[in-house]
């Protein structure tokens, strides 16, 4: 398959990893949260994929990073309330939280790039 000539931010990249690495987890989680929190939590990361790679095509991109952004907050909150009600070990919720964190460091950062780039009228 052939690599396309744009190349994607590291913050797209780096959610797809996320992904590929929490869905396992996600999939361990007890029956009872299996199907509400865990799919909360992976249909939550794949919409900030969605906005994130709707960004990186996108000239005005600052929507689609503040709801990205918005997006991972939310499920910020929903990976801490899995390792209160123990559906996650411990390692894999401070592994998890450090991923989620330098992805919102990474949006956060292509976000106030983007707004430094737009003149002062267009706001």
């Amino acid at each position: 398959m052939k690599q396309s000539n744009q190349t994607m931010p590291k913050a797209v990249e780096d959610c797809h990893e996320l992904l590929a690495w929490i869905i396992p987890k996600l999939d361990q989680f007890p029956r009872n949260r299996r199907y509400t929190l865990g799919e909360r939590i992976e249909n939550g990361l794949l919409l900030v994929l969605e906005n994130l790679i709707q960004a990186a095509y996108q000239k005005s991109q600052t929507t689609y990073l503040q709801t990205a952004n918005l997006q991972l907050d939310v499920v910020r909150h929903l990976w801490r309330l899995s390792h209160t009600l123990q559906s996650i070990t411990h390692q894999s919720y401070g592994q998890g939280a450090e991923r989620l964190t330098e992805l919102g460091r990474q949006i956060g950062g292509w976000r106030k790039q983007k707004e430094s780039n737009t003149p002062a009228s267009a706001a």
